[in-house]
Parts: C-alpha cells; sequence; structure tokens
C-alpha cells in the first residue's frame, strides 16, 4: 500500500505524483493534512477554497479522502506505519516552509524505512531547473522565458485506474463563512473555467486582459493555485488550440504569462528570503513612511478610500471577491509603495489576508517587480499615475462605477477625475446623493446609471478627495530614489 499526500495538487487529472503511486497496482490511500498551525492563519477566503476544493476531491475519490489534523511531521509517519505503507508519494514543494517540512518529514519516514518520492512539481518545468549556460540561475526574465521554452516540459499525465483504500478520516473540514463572493472550487470547476476561456476568452487575450472593464482574464489563478488544474495542461491545450487556428500572439501571451509564475518560483527557491525581504533595496531607509499618519494613510488604502477611483475600485473588488484584476493590482502597488511610500510587505501581506489566489512566490515576487526591488523588476523611477492608468485601462469607467457606487452619477471617463466635477454650489451633490439608496428605510434594488442592478458594494459615505496628490508623491519618490545613489536627479 502506498500514500498519495496532497498539497497544492488537488486533482486526479494531469497527476505524476499519482501516476507513481499505482505503479504497483496497490491501494493508495489519498491524504490530506490539515495543519493546526498553517489552517487557522490562513485567510477566510483561501480556507473557503480549499474546504470546497477538499469537498470536491473527496467526492471524486468515492469519499476516500483520508484528512487528518496535525503536524504533518507527525501525521504523514503515522498514517504509514498505521496503513502499512511503503512509500509516501507527493508534489515536490518548493516554497522555503514546504521544502523544510519536506525534508523533515523524509528523515522520520525513513526511521521507518518508508520512502518519500516525489514526482512532478506545481509547475510545468520545476524551479531551479533552468539555467543559464554557466550554471546559475537567470536575474532576468526575458532570457529565462527562452531557456524555460526551450527545456520544454513533460505531455499531461492520463488520469490512471486506481484503488482507494478505506482508511479513517477525520473528517472534511467546514466552509469558513465569509463575506466574499468566491468562485467555484474543485478540479472540474478549473476544467470548465479553462474550456470556457478557451472557447471565448483567449482570441483578443493579447489585449483584453488589460482592461480592467472587460471579463478578458482566464480567472485560473486561484485553479493554479490549489492545483485543481496544472501548467501542462494549459500549456498542452494553447499549443492544440494554436494548431487549430488561434491567434498566435494571443497564445505567446498566455504562455508568457505562466513563464513569469514559474519565473517567480525559480527566483524565490533560489532566494527564500524574498518571500520577506527586499532583494535589494532601492531608497533610503528613511523614505519609508510610518507612524499615525502612515496608518492612516494604509486604512485607506486598504478600504478603498484613497480619492483616487481606479486604486478605491480595485480594493473594493479584492473585499468583495478576494480577487482584483491584475493590470489593477500593479496600479495599487505602486501607490502604495510610491504615492504613500509604504513598504511593499505591508501591501503583500494585506493581499494575502484576503486573496483567495494568494500564493507566496507570486503575491511577494509580484510586489517586489512593482517596488522595485525584486529580480527584473520595474525600475523604481516607474511610478504607474492612477488616473492615466484607469482611462487607458478602465476608458469608459465601467469598472470603477461597478465597486465605487458613490460615483455612479458621473458619466464616462470623468469618474476618473471626480474632483473636476464636483461643486459646493452643486444643486445635487453627486458624491452624497449618488447613491441614496444606502439610507432610504426601503431602499429597494439599487441601479447603475443605465438602469441595470449594480452590483459593487454599498458605501454610504461621501466619496473623499484625494489623500495625496500624485504629482507631487511622485517627485518624492524619484528623489528618494536617486538620493540613495547619491546622484542628482537629472529631469530636474
Amino acid at each position: 500500500m502506498s500514500i498519495l499526500w496532497f498539497r497544492r495538487d488537488l486533482r486526479l487529472d494531469d497527476h505524476p505524483a499519482l501516476v507513481a503511486a499505482v505503479a504497483d497496482g496497490a491501494p493508495v490511500v489519498p491524504l490530506y493534512v490539515l495543519d493546526d498551525a498553517l489552517w487557522p492563519a490562513a485567510s477566510a477566503n483561501r480556507r473557503s477554497h480549499l474546504a470546497r476544493s477538499l469537498a470536491a476531491l473527496d467526492d471524486a475519490t468515492g469519499g476516500r479522502l483520508v484528512v487528518r489534523r496535525g503536524d504533518p511531521r507527525e501525521v504523514v509517519p503515522a498514517l504509514a506505519r498505521e496503513v502499512g505503507a511503503s512509500e509516501v508519494h507527493v508534489s515536490a514543494g518548493h516554497e522555503p516552509a514546504g521544502r523544510r517540512r519536506d525534508r523533515d518529514v523524509a528523515a522520520r519516514l525513513a526511521e521507518l524505512d518508508v520512502r518519500l518520492v516525489a514526482t512532478g512539481s506545481p509547475y510545468a518545468v520545476s524551479p531551479g531547473r533552468v539555467r543559464t549556460g554557466g550554471g546559475t540561475p537567470y536575474q532576468v526574465f526575458t532570457p529565462f522565458r527562452r531557456a524555460w521554452l526551450d527545456h520544454g516540459w513533460r505531455a499531461p499525465a492520463p488520469r490512471p485506474e486506481v484503488t482507494w483504500a478505506d482508511v479513517r478520516s477525520d473528517g472534511l473540514p467546514a466552509v469558513p463563512a465569509t463575506s466574499a463572493d468566491l468562485p467555484e472550487a474543485g478540479e472540474a470547476a478549473a476544467l470548465a473555467r479553462w474550456r470556457e476561456f478557451l472557447d471565448d476568452g483567449l482570441a483578443g487575450y493579447g489585449e483584453a486582459r488589460d482592461r480592467a472593464d472587460l471579463d478578458g482574464t482566464s480567472m485560473l489563478s486561484v485553479h493554479l493555485k490549489w492545483g485543481e488544474i496544472h501548467a501542462r495542461t494549459l500549456l498542452a491545450d494553447l499549443a492544440a488550440a494554436q494548431a487549430d487556428g488561434a491567434p498566435a500572439d494571443d497564445v505567446a501571451t498566455f504562455r508568457s504569462e505562466l513563464a513569469w509564475r514559474e519565473f517567480h518560483a525559480d527566483v524565490l527557491h533560489h532566494h527564500p528570503e524574498a518571500s520577506s525581504e527586499s532583494l535589494r533595496a532601492v531608497v533610503p531607509d528613511d523614505a519609508w513612511a510610518d507612524g499615525p499618519d502612515a496608518d492612516a494613510a494604509f486604512e485607506a488604502w486598504a478600504r478603498g478610500r484613497t480619492g483616487y477611483p481606479f486604486v478605491d475600485a480595485g480594493m473594493r473588488q479584492l473585499l468583495a471577491t478576494g480577487w482584483m484584476h491584475n493590470r489593477v493590482r500593479m496600479v495599487v502597488a505602486s501607490f502604495l509603495v510610491k504615492d504613500l511610500h509604504l513598504p511593499w510587505q505591508r501591501g503583500a501581506a494585506h493581499f494575502m489576508a484576503h486573496l483567495v489566489d494568494g500564493d507566496v512566490p507570486q503575491n511577494q515576487l509580484n510586489w517586489q517587480w512593482v517596488a522595485g526591488t525584486g529580480r527584473d523588476a520595474a525600475p523604481y523611477f516607474r511610478v504607474f499615475n492612477p488616473v492615466a492608468q484607469g482611462l487607458r485601462f478602465d476608458p469608459d469607467g465601467d469598472y470603477v462605477r461597478r465597486w465605487v457606487p458613490e460615483l455612479r452619477a458621473l458619466r464616462g471617463k470623468a469618474v476618473h477625475e471626480p474632483w473636476k466635477h464636483r461643486a459646493d454650489d452643486a444643486p445635487d451633490d453627486l458624491f452624497a446623493a449618488a447613491d441614496r439608496s444606502v439610507e432610504d428605510d426601503d431602499p429597494g434594488p439599487r441601479r447603475d446609471a443605465d438602469g441595470s442592478p449594480a452590483s459593487g458594494p454599498r458605501h454610504p459615505d461621501p466619496y473623499p478627495a484625494p489623500i495625496v496628490d500624485h504629482a507631487h508623491e511622485r517627485r518624492v519618490a524619484l528623489d528618494d530614489f536617486h538620493r540613495a545613489r547619491g546622484s542628482a536627479d537629472p529631469d530636474r
């Protein structure tokens, strides 16, 4: 008998570790360890998705999923001894904490003459395998992507026939309550979303993916995070779609997004400290704001009350859905680091507290990209203009009006600069009255400007004025950048 220890691979299709586990034809124990040290610390959104994904996996195994609670260092060896397993099969872990855990588990299993067998990983190419000709890790994304493409990857593994062992379980975890509107969980939901995207979203993806007002992204990040679908499956289907006539540029763009995911995992593999520390300093230590004013600014950012509509829409989307459009993630991150002068770690922690797709290498390294502190990061002097970004990627203002109901009375692109349309002597105060229904005794359904039902959150307060002047804060950020280098700003 063998054990298949599920972690970030909650599926049965394209699962090399499962194929290895059934190789000898013996029954397989499908195990998930609910680590009491990690479960309470995870956000309610991620715990909700995980609980629902485990329920789906339990159904797929005929109700045989074994959930055991406790420290994996104790639970896995104990179960191996209980069922007489000779091997425990896993998909390799590459995050710092996961690697330490697996070393400890492997050592304890060895004392029982049981092997921990790692086959495959959550990535098309396991972190650490793509290296330069000199054998060193890549520091820059573009050459990494070329080498990653040249390296290639295995074809998806077909689902094998499995005899699941009947072993006692502690029971599936309850689904935590959350106010966020979360996506469906599980392998079937992931595959359905992927098929929908291939049919309706791949063509035109290269342009639509940046438009916050459009349904132009795959929405697969959460499914990839939990391994409900594997990148190999996506890459194989992309190749097939291109052979069937899908636009080559759109296929290449989507493939490149997967390469970024693998690059960030590779960076963290080689630099585990990147989960909490900047890989390089870009401004002096005294450039970072602290104290009560900084805390108040952070709170305004976290609540979506900065006075910059595109930023606020993104932050409210995060609170309402546990997800945020990727273009908007870059804009709100830039605003925190370069307009509010707060360290990226504060923003990354807030994201991890809410994102249903919260994934350490992707979250932390994307924040470091915006902050200019990571590998192949955006230069620190690249500062996103929150108004210009909104006008470009939400040109009609539909995204802002969806998530910032106070501004629904403003039509078109005017919603991105509400301060230009605010008049103290206006007969109808747009900012207090645009969503009067929040204070009505019997408000009824809210409506957008076109009469359709409103989908964003209610907010009873008038919309705030901008909490900072972007042009001024941009100059402060650039001055700090040049001060760190002991050079004058050539643009001054």
